[in-house]
């Protein structure tokens, strides 16, 4: 029934085993100075046969992080941290790809090594609270970037993708979904800026084109994807015109020939068709939620390239050995997501026949 997962493909310059994939997640496990630790080497090892690990969002710079114990790679010592990691990784044969995020507007100064206000294309509040050390506290009115620091931003991709590759990292995948950084500049909601990178489509899908583009100049577009989430209300996004906006969008990025587009879906499957239409290489799609043989069908149909996993590929380690030979599955834990130590991290049991 899932025959079609397990057959090999080339994503950009690195050829994979089989077509599924590890969803980026956040687990808050680093140490306070975003770096990554022993246990999370381990963590990753353990999911090594996934075709593909795609990390935790990883923020390119300090004014990047929002979430406490986050990891980043900005500086020497996070470098050394993540070389832990891909060692690791490939040690076990696995292939893996760090997600650059910067949340933008969704922080706490409590939450950086600066304790600066955060940044955003406009100063929009956002609603809700983010967990700091010392509990839920409302997040602040960020401050707008400058039309320079808009510039400067891409740059600080651009150095955290040279960081990543530097740290042994196959490639990274660049975070343009989930109400994050590169989400807020397209959304017209949280975008109301009125230089060149706000207004019309095309200056909203600047920023996003741009840090594309730099990343790849920097370690080469196949080793360079990058997620959108097309009408995905997370973090206070409400798009107005999604299916105008991500057509320009994957038009755009579509020569710069990146390994992959990799697609949240939030269930408008007109749109899926017609991005996939658009799209020139790999796409990865993660349709959360959904059963497996359903996700098959992607692949089959020709909708996905790859499909990738997040729950599942976390509560179970040996997801792709459980899945051929039809194994049961562990039961994510969601009270040891985020934070803590080994519980609910690496603690989950492989299967034993």
């Amino acid at each position: 029934m899932l025959n079609s997962l397990w057959t090999p493909t080339i994503l950009g310059g690195t050829s994979l085993p089989h077509r599924l994939v590890m969803a980026p997640m956040t687990r808050d496990r680093s140490t306070p100075e975003g770096v990554p630790t022993e246990l999370n080497a381990e963590y990753y090892a353990q999911r090594a046969s996934h075709a593909l690990i795609i990390t935790e969002g990883t923020q390119p710079s300090p004014d990047g992080q929002g979430y406490l114990l986050t990891p980043g790679i900005h500086n020497d010592e996070q470098i050394a941290g993540w070389r832990k990691v891909t060692d690791a990784v490939h040690a076990a044969d696995g292939r893996i790809f760090i997600q650059l995020m910067h949340v933008g507007r969704i922080a706490h100064p409590d939450n950086t090594p600066h304790g600066r206000q955060p940044v955003a294309p406009s100063a929009i509040l956002p609603e809700g609270t983010m967990f700091t050390a010392s509990g839920p506290r409302e997040m602040p009115t960020p401050r707008a970037l400058s039309t320079q620091e808009v510039a400067a931003t891409v740059d600080d991709f651009r150095r955290a993708a040279a960081a990543a590759v530097a740290a042994g990292a196959d490639g990274v995948e660049i975070h343009a979904a989930n109400g994050y950084l590169i989400h807020q500049f397209l959304s017209d909601n949280t975008n109301q800026r009125t230089d060149r990178y706000g207004g019309s489509i095309d200056n909203r899908i600047r920023f996003a084109f741009e840090v594309a583009a730099a990343v790849a100049d920097e370690i080469g577009a196949h080793r360079t994807g990058l997620r959108i989430s097309p009408g995905n209300p997370f973090n206070g996004i409400a798009e107005s015109d999604t299916a105008e906006l991500y057509p320009a969008l994957v038009r755009a990025l579509a020569p710069l020939d990146l390994a992959y587009l990799h697609i949240m879906h939030a269930g408008d499957e007109g749109l899926l068709h017609a991005l996939r239409a658009l799209w020139p290489t790999a796409l990865i799609l993660n349709r959360a939620g959904t059963d497996m043989p359903t996700r098959a069908k992607d692949v089959d149909h020709g909708t996905a390239d790859l499909v990738s996993v997040g729950a599942l590929a976390l509560a179970n380690p040996d997801l792709v050995a459980r899945l051929r030979s039809n194994a049961p599955l562990n039961t994510p834990d969601p009270a040891t997501f985020y934070g803590g130590g080994a519980a609910g991290y690496t603690d989950y049991p492989t299967h034993t026949i």
